[in-house]
């Protein structure tokens, strides 16, 4: 009789069968049944009886200590050669590290990887490269417009998990890339490359070699048609940090984010820009960002943070009567349904109907901003949009701001304002529309309520105290 190497394991109730069906026997519920690997028998020795009367396996009992005597060694950090990849990582590439990047296809993952992977041979550090996806000499035609330094990185064309394992076991690199986790497939699972099954156990037995050999993987993961990382939702809980690679093909600039990170903080976001020779490192997002701004109708400059970072970015609206009975509602760059809770509070607090009319919101340059700072900018754009009027300075600056909306129509505090406002002021362009906070900025007009900030906007004269306002 054949040995079984795999069982069917529901994700709802957790029946195990041994064959795929659509729905649990169990449960009833479809499409829960989940291939995975089947457990390795457990030790016959008992260490006595359960609630209900099973017999429970024997295990040798561990030794716990207090925290503080344990002795936890400083881990030396590798850097990439990328500041922009550094700075998301929290400063480099843990050894024995798993890292997830996300993205969709053309994004830059491969050319991200294969930059690094180039700076971390030129260092000193071994690497690797495994590509499932394509042979080894259509890596090598990508890496010959990286540099020299990226021809001596090794690589391998391989899906084979168990192959993939033993070649890691053998070189022992300082640092391995898996391009991609969806291609893995191990022998011992009947499911395809690239199923749930496939996915957890390839994950799984990578994180358990990385950690034991004290190797830095980075796994290149594909994207769902949501945009959401594709796989079990126990692969991002499973790595240590989660990336995720933005932008639109059609355009040159790239972002990176950090979802999840154990080392460092979830807030860094790095920027590139594509070119003929790969990825470039824009060190001074704000600039590349502003300099096309005209300050024309519906057009104000965002003074937003990413991370620890000021950047400043335009954010455009264009208002047009609607020919349908429910009006449209598009967005790029924000959340839509935060432009539907900011259009109900111009609505209510600002008298500015929109109910019959199409609204864009744009965040020029292929950006995505998802902090709550953004609200003011998008109401101000929107409004200088619906009344035709733009919102600039009389020498043609375009105006800057930032801030949250409360439902009540107030206009809230958000973190770093003085960061904020030193960056708009670099640019020359203060004074900058925000909310009141405990602290009182030079080049900061405050305001309290959006009506007031509308006020203070369309008067062209920022100076003014709206706190004295009516």
């Amino acid at each position: 009789m054949a040995k079984i190497r795999s069982q069917h394991v529901c994700q709802n109730c957790g029946h195990v069968a041994m064959a795929w069906t659509g729905q649990c026997p169990d449960c009833r519920e479809w499409n829960t049944l989940v291939e995975q690997a089947a457990p390795k028998p457990a030790p016959k020795a008992t260490a006595g009886k359960g609630g209900n009367g099973r017999t429970l396996p024997a295990g040798t009992p561990g030794q716990a200590v207090p925290l503080r005597e344990v002795q936890a060694a400083r881990v030396e950090r590798l850097s990439t050669g990328i500041g922009e990849l550094d700075r998301v990582l929290g400063g480099g590439i843990v050894p024995g590290s798993l890292v997830l990047l996300g993205g969709s296809p053309g994004i830059g993952k491969s050319t991200l990887t294969g930059m690094a992977m180039a700076n971390l041979q030129a260092a000193g550090s071994e690497t690797l490269y495994v590509s499932g996806e394509e042979s080894a000499a259509q890596v090598r035609m990508r890496a010959e417009r990286l540099g020299p330094a990226a021809l001596e990185v090794k690589a391998l064309a391989e899906s084979s998990l168990e192959t993939v394992l033993g070649t890691i076991e053998a070189e022992r690199p300082a640092v391995c890339v898996i391009d991609s986790i969806q291609t893995m497939h191990s022998s011992e699972l009947s499911g395809a490359p690239g199923s749930v099954g496939q996915v957890r156990e390839a994950a799984n037995a990578l994180a358990e070699l990385a950690k034991r050999l004290d190797v830095a993987v980075i796994l290149v993961g594909h994207v769902t048609k949501e945009g959401s990382l594709a796989g079990p939702r126990v692969l991002e809980h499973l790595v240590d940090c989660v990336l995720r690679f933005e932008g639109e093909r059609e355009r040159t600039w790239r972002t990176l984010r950090a979802i999840k990170n154990r080392f460092g903080a979830t807030s860094e976001v790095g920027v590139f820009e594509m070119r003929s020779g790969g990825l470039t490192e824009v060190l001074d997002p704000s600039a590349r960002f502003v300099e096309e701004a005209t300050g024309a109708q519906g057009s104000v400059v965002l003074a937003s943070m990413e991370g620890t970072r000021p950047v400043l970015v335009e954010v455009q609206a264009l208002v047009s009567p609607s020919e349908l009975e429910i009006p449209r509602r598009v967005v790029n760059g924000i959340d839509r349904n935060r432009l539907s809770m900011i259009l109900a509070v111009l609505a209510r607090h600002a008298r500015l109907g929109l109910g019959t009319a199409d609204v864009f919101v744009n965040v020029v340059g292929g950006v995505r901003v998802d902090e709550p700072g953004a609200d003011l900018a998008v109401a101000l754009a929107v409004a200088s949009a619906q009344r035709g009027e733009p919102l600039s300075s009389p020498d043609g600056r375009p105006l800057a701001c930032f801030g949250e909306l409360g439902l009540t129509g107030d206009l809230r505090y958000v973190a770093h304002a003085d960061r904020r406002v030193s960056e708009a002021a670099k640019f020359g362009l203060a004074p900058v529309i925000g909310p009141r906070g405990g602290e009182r900025l030079e080049g900061l007009a405050p305001c309290a309520t959006v009506r007031q900030a509308l006020k203070v906007a369309f008067s062209g004269n920022q100076t003014v105290k709206p706190a004295a306002a009516a």
